[in-house]
């Protein structure tokens, strides 16, 4: 699997979310609402998801392993502050 391409849309008023992203793979398949979040412990992503019925949060999609979702989140994050020193 290749992330073929990562378009990052920064938000701008204050809060915990910071960016939402779209990825393609493969040129083949996209992933929107990936979510670059500012948590206790530094970034981190989460993945595009839904309210239930019982009112928790569902992952629409999601890697299936952690190696993969390391692998994604560093990439996501790695743009992320890429686009952050090309605006200063």
């Amino acid at each position: 699997m290749q992330i073929t391409d990562v378009r990052i849309r920064k938000v701008e008023k204050e809060g915990k979310l910071k960016a939402v992203v779209s990825i393609t793979i493969d040129d083949e398949l996209v992933v929107h609402d990936i979510k670059v979040i500012d948590g206790e412990k530094g970034l981190f992503i989460a993945m595009p998801s839904r309210k239930a019925s019982d009112g928790e949060y569902r992952d629409i999609a999601h890697p299936i392993n952690s190696g993969t979702r390391e692998q994604l989140q560093n990439l996501i994050l790695e743009r992320y502050h890429e686009e952050l020193a090309d605006e200063a």
